[in-house]
């Protein structure tokens, strides 16, 4: 039965020789596929900015730039990076097998061409690729996100919402976050934790981030069985600001230094002994806003030290006492 036209896969068939043309397009559109057509790897990129196929199919030896660096290139397009690509070769050697698996390529067939073998591989590829796509969306839909690494701990691919989160948490720190290379702080995190793991040591501490309105947990999950790893990301929302006891009435005494109701709660706080990062959490703030914030009030008490500025704000308590 021919599959309607909504069911129909899109392949692309990237190759200069038109006899292969005519026979890979014969026996897919028979088999229910909807065929477009390259003759080199440039017009194949080209092609790929007006439409994404299901699959491509490509040869590896063209004249100009040949299959391995055309697959190489379309990877890096973001838009079509997760389209299958089976080589046609006639290269058998193993350096040309394995550098076709290098630079994306996910089969490969030899010449000569056997129409049947190839309509069999490109369903068994194209079905994969859907189901591969399924689950990432119920992945992208999840509370949690993810990042999925190799054995040796480096990111093979990552949620839509994990891209989101190392965005948030890291980059505001000038910490580079994308798919190829983690973080400074989490990659340094992970190595450590590798390390415990080699040793024996499964139940390491997870990595906790803040940020001004959430908290980012990321922990470190290994399948005994395959040995894949994989950095399970959650976030927690601020906890909403606590309000604040007074440590005394320090506010008679150090109102002609114009300090803000902010940053009166941060000198009260420090007044009690809280660190900066005791006082993030407290007031629902980043560790960076209070350092901020602490700036500004030696600024105005006109002191150098948190010493100096919680024996003002002490004073200030007992003056008006």
């Amino acid at each position: 039965m021919m599959p309607t036209r909504f069911d129909r896969h899109v392949v692309l068939i990237v190759d200069d020789v038109p006899d292969n043309l005519a026979v890979l397009s014969d026996a897919l559109d028979e088999s229910g596929h909807i065929v477009l057509v390259a003759t080199d790897g440039e017009g194949a990129l080209e092609r790929l900015q007006r439409v994404t196929p299901d699959l491509i199919l490509l040869d590896a030896v063209m004249p100009g730039m040949d299959g391995f660096e055309t697959c190489r290139r379309i990877k890096r397009l973001k838009h079509v990076d997760h389209i299958p690509v089976v080589f046609m070769t006639g290269l058998t050697e193993t350096e040309h097998v394995v550098k076709g698996f290098q630079v994306g390529g996910i089969d490969y067939v030899t010449k000569p061409i056997r129409p049947q073998e190839i309509v069999a591989r490109i369903g068994a590829h194209i079905r994969t690729a859907r189901m591969m796509s399924q689950a990432r969306g119920v992945i992208d839909a999840a509370a949690s996100a993810v990042i999925v690494l190799d054995a040796n701990g480096t990111p093979q691919w990552q949620s839509s919402k994990a891209s989101h989160w190392l965005q948030k948490y890291f980059a505001a720190g000038g910490e580079r976050a994308g798919a190829a290379k983690l973080p400074a702080r989490l990659q340094s995190w992970l190595n450590e934790s590798l390390v415990m793991q080699h040793h024996g040591r499964a139940d390491t501490a997870p990595l906790i981030v803040a940020h001004d309105d959430g908290e980012l947990n990321i922990r470190l999950e290994k399948n005994e069985r395959t040995s894949e790893l994989t950095l399970l990301l959650d976030e927690k929302p601020a906890a909403p600001p606590q309000p604040v006891r007074p440590l005394g009435n320090i506010t008679p005494q150090l109102d002609q230094y114009r300090l803000t109701p902010r940053e009166t709660d941060v000198l009260n706080w420090l007044a009690k002994g809280k660190t900066n990062r005791d006082i993030a959490e407290i007031l629902g703030m980043s560790p960076r806003t209070v350092n901020k914030h602490l700036e500004h009030i030696f600024i105005k008490l006109g002191v150098e030290t948190r010493s100096a500025a919680v024996g003002m704000a002490i004073g200030g308590m007992q003056y008006a006492g």
